[in-house]
């Protein structure tokens, strides 16, 4: 089989390896990948920011959608020929994975694997901090960070079902998709101070409810957006990805920015304000609680809710291309790799 290796460094340590195919056990399935996630955490690992991260060098990559070829003695409802997507705990950046079968889910038809692949991370984060922990409701404002991004774009599509309004920030080039799917306003993070915006959109109100993977400072002007009673939903800490390739200075920068003031407990309690942590990769232990989020995902799907948008497919080959893309932001929804 074919693997992209990873060391901590710039895109081009990303390395194409063969390797002996895996062999399904008892209770598993061997899946033939035609495509494979790509996701911020697995920037942040190159980086070496992600202490989730397996030793290096190592193959990340938390969700495929492919072929199912071969299945375990004592694995039922499954069978050789089924298309699935699945969740992978790493070594999702592979041509060929064994899965048990609780992890594996089958490929909506309307589907390409493409946008299968792009389901579990993206479509289960968002689920998490709108349902699981937020909960957001009908009416409710929701400002959505990074809103062209996967995650951004499934909260868009969950917030619709929940009735909500959605405040996005993007780049500029992204903001008339964005609006043609149904934000009420869009912020150009780039030259735009969100905190003032959000707070003249809201007619100085603020928001119930903030999804937000930047860090630092981020957070701080976040805090002061939410209304009473309002969360903050902290997922990542993409504001430390300043540079291609390791710099702890660059972390330490945002890091030092985070409103450690602002975010204990008794301040918290002062202001009627929450902040939630949400971390996807921690959930291995809970996996009925996941399963079920992801069998409402499929319910809203196959009502014709949810549709992934899939922005570029890059070949193994380009990996490297692939993280350039996604950490210079130029994606509008997911990327993925192909075999």
């Amino acid at each position: 089989m074919k693997q992209i290796w990873m060391r901590v460094g710039k895109p081009e340590t990303l390395e194409l390896r063969e390797a002996a195919d895996p062999v399904a056990g008892p209770d598993e399935a061997r899946v033939r990948v035609r495509a494979s996630g790509v996701n911020f955490a697995d920037i942040m690992a190159r980086l070496g920011l992600y202490p989730d991260a397996p030793k290096f060098p190592a193959v990340v990559g938390y969700e495929v959608a492919g072929v199912i070829d071969q299945v375990g003695e004592r694995l039922t409802g499954l069978k050789v020929g089924d298309k699935v997507f699945g969740i992978c705990r790493f070594g999702g950046y592979s041509d060929t994975v064994v899965l048990k079968g609780p992890q594996l889910y089958p490929l909506p038809k309307e589907f390409s694997f493409a946008q299968a692949a792009a389901i579990p991370v993206n479509y289960l984060t968002a689920y998490q901090m709108l349902f699981a922990m937020g909960p957001v409701g009908a009416g409710q404002k929701v400002l959505v960070h990074s809103a062209g991004g996967g995650v951004g774009l499934a909260a868009l599509e969950l917030c619709k079902i929940a009735g909500a309004e959605v405040i996005g920030t993007a780049s500029k080039g992204k903001h008339a998709e964005l609006l043609k799917r149904g934000l009420s306003a869009v912020i150009d993070y780039r030259t735009q101070d969100f905190e003032v915006e959000v707070m003249r959109l809201t007619k100085g109100r603020g928001v119930e409810l903030i999804l937000d993977a930047v860090g630092g400072e981020s957070w701080a002007k976040g805090i002061r957006c939410l209304r009473p009673t309002g969360r903050l939903m902290a997922f990542g800490f993409s504001g430390a990805a300043t540079t291609k390739s390791r710099n702890p200075l660059a972390a330490l920068k945002n890091l030092v920015q985070v409103p450690w003031l602002q975010i204990n407990p008794i301040s918290l309690m002062n202001q009627n304000k929450g902040v939630l942590g949400v971390n996807l990769g921690h959930l291995w232990g809970e996996p009925e609680m996941v399963q079920g989020w992801m069998h409402q995902i499929l319910k809203w799907q196959a009502e014709g809710k949810i549709n992934p948008t899939v922005d570029k497919e890059f070949p193994f080959a380009e990996a490297a291309q692939a993280h350039h893309y996604l950490q210079d932001r130029k994606n509008f929804g997911k990327v993925v790799l192909v075999p």
